[in-house]
């Protein structure tokens, strides 16, 4: 028995589920590829905010601890001023060296970018070695 083109009925069976799982493949990858796009505005939003927010809490806390020093500084002239301006430098350097040490730390930790794609796409691989079929949310 063949149909109107000449082929068998398996055939044509075969050809159907061949393209209904290019269909769920293109389907998956799409969802995987906006569950990226979506990661990446979400790191993008949150890296402007850091530095926004992190740019103006610097701007505003080294103004003040500059005005500090000037104050106590100015305060201690007649009797200590050496002595003023030498701890006034040591803190700054002290909290300088530290804030570079904790800014490299934080750079070395890596960023976690993507792991959620990432974790998506470690089930679809395990869904599809153990012949489970992934779902696409």
């Amino acid at each position: 028995m063949v149909d109107a083109a000449g082929n068998p009925p398996g055939q044509r069976r075969l050809f159907a589920s061949a393209k209904g799982l290019l269909g769920t493949g293109i389907s998956l990858l799409h969802n995987r590829l906006e569950l990226l796009g979506v990661e990446v505005a979400e790191e993008r939003a949150r890296l402007v905010s850091v530095l926004a927010y992190g740019g103006a809490a610097f701007l505003c806390l080294a103004a003040g601890l500059i005005f500090l020093a000037i104050f106590l500084t100015v305060l201690m002239w007649d009797s200590n001023r050496l002595l003023a301006l030498g701890v006034f430098s040591a803190l700054f350097i002290g909290a300088g060296i530290t804030s570079l040490t904790l800014a490299l730390s934080l750079a070395k930790s890596g960023s976690k970018l993507f792991s959620a794609s990432l974790a998506e796409l470690r089930k679809d691989h395990e869904a599809l070695s153990t012949g489970d079929a992934p779902r696409s949310q």
